[in-house]
């Protein structure tokens, strides 16, 4: 992270999480405690998320990873079944697509702490603190690409 240093980076990211729990202090509270290091947060403020089956969001996040410096945050689930996608607030309402889902006002996500590991949810892509989302042009064109060349046989799982 450019100029804060993984703790300060990781600190300014819990601050940003936290900004959009009804009680932010309350959360961090619980969260710094919490043995599973995992908090429920609210969608819909701050960002929203895009959810793709983890054969689709890997090769996704490739492309992303290759159109930008930096991707925005990116969440793995349980099992790498699917990968969440932070982008703007409002997005979900706005956003089709088969096989895609998405948590947006309304919604609550299990989101990590950032800079530690939890023996389920993680981050691929930590937020940075400064409220980098993904652009979702971006984000569709790197779909787009990604279920091109899976449906071409190029894709593939992680760790195939």
């Amino acid at each position: 992270m450019t100029g804060t240093g993984a703790t300060g980076g990781a600190r300014s990211a819990v601050e940003w999480l936290a900004s959009v729990a009804p009680d932010p202090d309350a959360c961090r509270w619980e969260w710094e405690r919490n043995p599973h290091g995992v908090a429920l947060l609210p969608a819909g403020r701050r960002w929203d998320v895009l959810i793709l089956p983890g054969e689709l969001g890997y090769p996704t996040l490739d492309v992303l990873s290759r159109l930008v410096d930096r991707p925005g945050p990116v969440l793995a689930d349980f099992g790498d079944a699917r990968i969440g996608f932070f982008v703007p607030p409002g997005t979900a309402a706005r956003w089709l697509g088969t096989g895609v889902r998405s948590a947006g006002s309304g919604t609550w996500i299990v989101v990590p702490y950032p800079g530690r590991a939890t023996g389920g949810v993680r981050w691929l892509v930590a937020p940075d603190g400064m409220g980098t989302l993904n652009d979702t042009s971006l984000l569709e064109l790197a779909m787009h690409e990604a279920a091109g060349r899976l449906a071409g046989g190029e894709g593939g799982s992680p760790g195939a």
